[in-house]
């Protein structure tokens, strides 16, 4: 026996729906999964994954309603325009798995079956593989250098020497101060000098600022004297 739903968008058979739908849930999560492995920074978001995957479903569920009436179109996008998302997307990369994942279920729900998959399994290997060999990485380590000195006290040209000493650029990011006002805490990010170790910089601004705590913090370890 033979059942098919006769909406105005068309006519389609309960198996497009069940294909549609199942074939964007698995696709969905593939490429769930692909952003949790290659994702680096610590705002990893599991409700984040789970959007992907209900977004990739609704947006098949949606093709299959609109089908090729433009009149339904228009009308979803009316109804869709009165959504607004509060939520700020972290990472740029994250705005392209959103992307993806919606246009795996625009090819599932138009019920372009192949193309779907595979472009979902080609671009899932291109992430896979841009995260394993780290492509476009900018291979600059920059550290972070802490300098506390006595509040009232002006030594802002003594540590600037001693950064362009040993430091090829420095910038100036924030200055705070701490212990109930009695002391100035200010913060550089710099490139240390090819040959410089963090420990000499440590060292020479201390000189420079009575002895006061110096801290340089690298991408990989730090000195803190």
């Amino acid at each position: 026996m033979n059942f098919d739903l006769q909406e105005l968008s068309g006519t389609f058979s309960v198996t497009d729906v069940v294909v549609a739908m199942a074939l964007s849930f698995i696709l969905s999560t593939l490429i769930g999964h692909v952003y949790r492995y290659t994702h680096r920074n610590v705002s990893y978001s599991q409700s984040y994954v789970q959007t992907l995957i209900i977004v990739g479903m609704v947006v098949a569920l949606i093709m299959l309603v609109v089908g090729s009436n433009l009149a339904r179109a228009f009308s979803l996008v009316g109804a869709l325009s009165v959504i607004r998302f509060r939520n700020a997307i972290k990472e740029t990369r994250d705005v392209g798995f959103v992307f993806l994942a919606m246009a795996i279920g625009m090819a599932c729900g138009a019920r372009f079956y192949t193309l779907a998959a595979v472009a979902a399994v080609v671009i899932c290997v291109v992430v896979v593989v841009m995260f394993k060999f780290n492509w476009f990485a900018l291979s600059v380590q920059r550290q972070v250098v802490k300098v506390q000195v006595p509040a009232g006290e002006d030594y802002t040209s003594a540590i600037r020497d001693v950064l362009i000493r040993y430091t090829t650029e420095f910038e100036l990011v924030s200055t705070e101060t701490i212990r109930g006002g009695a002391l100035t805490e200010v913060f550089y990010t710099v490139r240390m000098k090819k040959g410089t170790e963090p420990g000499d910089l440590v060292a020479a601004l201390q000189e420079r600022t009575s002895g006061q705590r110096v801290t340089v913090l690298t991408g990989y370890d730090s000195t803190d004297l």
